[in-house]
């Protein structure tokens, strides 16, 4: 099938932004720019509207099919925390075929067996079985030893390592970082220096082992002067962060809301801002959803006995145009935060409108002004710490593979 997008401004993280028109023949994006719909192709007028690539999700938790499409999101880097553990490769082969053909899944297998930290998966036999990357999952690899044999044994086989940078040894146990906010709600609580102690090793092992390291979330403005640091070094270093990390302090857990118990724990405002500076200098490469939905079973309790995550997926598109119309990031350093950037690091041909892509689009109104509501969200769960929130701009349209889904 042949589709002629018309009217359209052409966001793409590598082309910029500029009016024209995009075909798309069979499964692939054919020609961009400015030319005649040929004979016989459907048209979809989108009256001046953005047509953008389809969002890659790098780090998510669970496979939310409704929820990634209302936010945009074709494609997943689903994180080993699975149950079972993705350290097989029959299990690793199973999440990479369970979206199909709506939304592809691209398994992020374990580091380590079970995601314990002491004896290495086996990253080759996973990697046929279709794992794109290998990750320590929501913890630390304490042991030195073991980090430094995972990133060399990774560097080999050409997989980047995603890892949790939190020193387990202080931040164990702890549901809130050291601060005000902590002292005054009485909760266990790190020093935020747990994040760039994890950081400063981690990269010091990639330098010499030559790995690919991504780091799914950093939060500090120590650790992103590590990050800038190892760069000017050569060391082969990327680093993602959620709009949770972006937009919240720790105030925001403020009378125990639970659905501001998050993995990292929120920081404090200085490191807040930090983080928005390292989004708009380049440190930050991915903006992740961190999609991690929880029903009240698990977020309905005490906040230290809460589970820590938010649902994300709907929410990552319209605060990331936030930040666009506040002028933090521009329109295509969005898209390549989350399409270009999280395809490479995971290695996939994908995340630009150039010819010869694939055909994964969506279509966005970034003016529709809306409201976040929590009870309302189609996804699994809805425990967002951005509960009424107002946001602007909405997917109207998402294309995958050729195919319109929404």
């Amino acid at each position: 099938m042949t589709t002629a997008f018309v009217n359209a401004t052409l966001v793409c993280p590598d082309g910029g932004k500029r009016q024209g028109n995009l075909l798309v023949e069979g499964d692939c994006i054919m020609r961009v720019g400015d030319f005649d719909a040929p004979v016989g192709a459907a048209i979809v007028d989108c009256r001046g509207r953005m047509l953008a690539p389809a969002i890659v999700d790098l780090g998510v938790f669970a496979i939310d099919k409704p929820a990634c499409l209302a936010g945009g999101i074709v494609r997943v880097g689903l994180m080993p925390d699975q149950s079972p553990i993705l350290d097989d490769p029959g299990i690793v082969q199973r999440a990479a075929d369970m979206g199909k053909p709506e939304l592809w899944v691209h398994p992020i297998a374990a580091a380590t067996r079970a995601l314990a930290g002491i004896d290495l998966a086996e990253m080759a036999i996973n990697q046929e079985a279709g794992a794109r990357a290998v990750a320590t999952g929501r913890g630390w690899i304490a042991d030195s030893g073991v980090m430094r044999r995972v990133l060399a044994y990774a560097a080999d086989i050409g997989l980047t390592v995603v890892a949790h940078p939190e020193d387990a040894g202080l931040a164990a146990g702890a549901v809130a970082t050291e601060g005000e906010t902590a002292t005054r709600l009485g909760l266990r609580a790190a020093p935020a220096i747990a994040e760039s102690l994890a950081i400063a090793r981690d990269l010091m092992l990639a330098g010499e082992t030559g790995a690919a390291l991504h780091f799914r979330q950093v939060t500090t403005a120590k650790g992103f002067d590590l990050i800038r640091a190892a760069r000017a070094r050569g060391v082969r270093v990327t680093c993602g962060i959620s709009p949770g990390h972006l937009l919240l302090s720790d105030i925001a857990m403020n009378d125990f809301r639970t659905f501001a118990h998050l993995s990292p724990p929120l920081r404090s405002e200085d490191d807040r801002r930090a983080a928005l500076a390292a989004l708009a200098d380049g440190t930050i490469d991915v903006l992740t959803s961190s999609h991690d939905p929880r029903g009240p079973e698990e977020k309905r309790l005490p906040f230290a006995d809460s589970a820590p995550g938010m649902s994300g997926a709907e929410t990552l598109l319209p605060l990331g145009l936030g930040m666009v119309h506040d002028g933090t990031i521009t329109i295509e350093r969005l898209f390549a935060l989350l399409a270009r950037n999280p395809a490479r690091i995971l290695g996939l041909d994908t995340g630009t409108l150039a010819a010869g892509q694939p055909a994964d689009l969506i279509l966005v109104d970034p003016n529709i002004g809306a409201q976040i509501v929590a009870d309302r969200m189609v996804g699994r769960a809805g425990n967002t710490p951005f509960d009424g929130l107002p946001v602007q701009g909405r997917v109207k349209m998402v294309m995958k593979g050729g195919s319109i889904l929404a």
